[in-house]
């Protein structure tokens, strides 16, 4: 693993296609308490191995990813390298660990400050998005390489959504004072693709407190396109997330044979 990596080649480029190389960011310095105690959320063991490792495993399987910078805690950098250097990642990408900050936000923008010169693309990718399929990344890279400045993977909504007044102390009645029109809401999952100059403007000039890196840019007045994301992108946040992750993993396990 580099701690210090150089950008490598990337596959051929179609023709009349420049080469663009490709890094992603994995924001892992929270400690996701919906899970309850233990370890941080991104260290949790998934089919034995810890979220994180598949994480970054899913990013390295796209053939257009050619870095992966992982924002570990604050003060645990040195412990979150040492976890990535004894699991097998693939050879062909670099993997470089850099400490995060308090916020998602701040992590992410110590992500992006640790991105070497030479790579236009920045996929940002949750690492409580373990298994994420490589047809996802892919086709987020692509839409980014076809000139799109920000590329979010989304769903349809399954179901009806309700927007209420907040109660004015936690477990009361919410009224209802609105039904969206779900056929046009989208659930977003990562990662997210952006160029990257677009990205670290965002990050220099959007100072509120933000869920996702795409609505930084929507508040530079830039547009953000979809693309089509995938069931098993899910993130997993409380227990029965935990459950149906490892149900996928034993699927894939079982029909890849690995």
């Amino acid at each position: 693993m580099s701690d210090d990596p150089l950008p490598p080649s990337s596959p051929t480029p179609a023709p009349g296609r420049p080469t663009v190389r490709t890094a992603a960011v994995i924001p892992a310095a929270g400690r996701g308490v919906r899970l309850g105690p233990g370890a941080p959320k991104a260290l949790r063991a998934l089919g034995g191995t810890p979220m994180l490792v598949h994480a970054v495993r899913a990013m390295a399987d796209s053939r257009a990813v050619s870095l992966v910078v992982v924002v570990a805690p604050p003060h645990g950098a040195g412990e979150v390298k040492s976890l990535l250097d004894a699991h097998a990642l693939p050879e062909r990408t670099d993997v470089l660990v850099v400490p995060g900050g308090d916020s998602r936000q701040e992590s992410v923008k110590l992500g992006l400050d640790a991105l070497p010169e030479g790579y236009d693309i920045v996929l940002v990718h949750d690492a409580a998005r373990p298994l994420v399929p490589v047809d996802t990344v892919d086709a987020v890279v692509e839409a980014v390489r076809d000139g799109a400045a920000a590329v979010v993977p989304v769903l349809p909504l399954a179901d009806t959504v309700k927007q209420v007044e907040p109660a004015a102390a936690p477990g009361e009645p919410e009224p209802v004072v609105a039904t969206p029109d779900r056929s046009r809401l989208r659930a977003v999952q990562t990662p997210q693709g952006f160029d990257r100059a677009t990205l670290v403007r965002a990050h220099e000039t959007v100072t509120d407190d933000v869920t996702d890196d795409a609505g930084m840019v929507e508040q530079l007045g830039l547009t953000v396109v979809t693309v089509p994301g995938h069931e098993e992108a899910f993130k997993v946040t409380r227990p029965l997330d935990l459950v149906l992750a490892e149900a996928v993993l034993a699927r894939r396990r079982l029909n890849d044979g690995f």
